[in-house]
């Protein structure tokens, strides 16, 4: 998959719009034919808004089961409104708000013979996890790992607690680990110059 910086900047812009258009009017926004176009191929996708250092919201959809631009404004909106960790987003509050979009490749799942394998057919900087076990999901994006400094056998851990499981659950073959990667573009600050974010 490849998203050239132009492509990435409208995706950012959208990402804004949509959330914009929604906390003011309560209702989605309408795009443009050209950008429903461009974007018109089936992919997961995250939006990220972060207040200064803190995360304020991030919601997305890791498989590829509707169009990019559908589930771009889709994600938006629910990471500015729905994010159950956050009190949904204030219209007067987005000029202090940057926002991140990230493309996601198709989750594969991640084959190995014993599970102390892991480690090594993943990297940090590289790729996403999706950990799945009995009593739920849970994913982290590639960013992660990168802004906490772990490792990959921490980064192992911290999506197994995403996932509602013990930090150790990847260690159990019952577990089933996805990978994927990301395209990320980011705003520099609020509002601001758009920027592809080499992870």
């Amino acid at each position: 998959m490849i998203i050239s910086d132009k492509e990435g900047e409208i995706l950012v812009k959208t990402a804004r719009l949509a959330v914009a258009e929604y906390l003011r009017m309560d209702k989605k926004i309408s795009l443009s034919d050209e950008t429903k176009n461009r974007f018109s191929y089936n992919s997961g996708v995250f939006v990220t808004l972060s207040k200064g250092e803190n995360l304020r919201g991030c919601i997305g959809f890791p498989t590829p089961e509707k169009k990019l631009y559908q589930s771009l404004v889709d994600a938006a909106i629910a990471s500015a409104t729905e994010d159950p960790r956050f009190r949904p987003v204030r219209y007067e509050e987005l000029g202090e708000i940057t926002f991140e979009v990230t493309v996601l490749t198709p989750p594969t799942v991640i084959k190995v013979n014993e599970p102390s394998e892991y480690p090594n057919k993943i990297k940090v900087g590289r790729d996403g996890l999706v950990i799945k076990w009995e009593f739920g999901s849970g994913l982290l994006l590639p960013q992660v790992p990168i802004e906490h400094g772990w490792n990959e056998e921490e980064f192992l851990g911290y999506a197994c607690e995403k996932a509602g499981a013990p930090r150790d659950y990847w260690k159990q073959k019952s577990t089933m680990i996805l990978k994927f990667e990301g395209i990320v573009f980011k705003e520099t600050q609020p509002n601001g110059i758009v920027s592809r974010i080499n992870l």
